[in-house]
């Protein structure tokens, strides 16, 4: 079991770097570029959705919302670059993905237009009653 889980945890992080080849690659649609480049910003990011310090929660996001992010960004990835992506991911062999102060300000700006947005609704729930 812990043998499954190291290889998927192998996987996800080639997969994250294929897909941070992908969002420079102009062969790659502009919607799974926004999907790709969200995902990789957020695993790259220093700031989590939910800071690790809270007890169960805050590995929580990291479990869920990365591994979700990541599925869903390669099956917009058309299989052929997809499958380019990871060759060169694995002649590369192993690399740490850095961390990066620009993905830290992309997550704040989308928690930003999130509180935004979440704001706009409560404002009109509440002028409606």
């Amino acid at each position: 079991m812990w043998q499954k889980l190291k290889q998927w945890a192998k996987q996800l992080k080639a997969d994250l770097q294929a897909l941070a080849l992908a969002v420079t690659d102009a062969r790659v649609p502009w919607y799974a570029k926004v999907m790709a480049g969200i995902t990789v910003a957020y695993a790259l990011s220093p700031i989590d959705l939910i800071p690790d310090f809270i007890p169960v929660l805050g590995y929580l996001d990291d479990l869920l919302l990365l591994p979700i992010g990541i599925y869903f960004s390669l099956k917009l990835i058309p299989p052929v670059l997809l499958q380019e992506f990871r060759e060169q991911v694995a002649l590369r062999g192993k690399q740490k993905l850095p961390r990066s102060k620009t993905a830290a300000a992309i997550i704040v700006l989308l928690w930003l237009l999130f509180l935004w947005w979440a704001g706009q609704l409560v404002w009109r729930w509440y002028q409606s009653r």
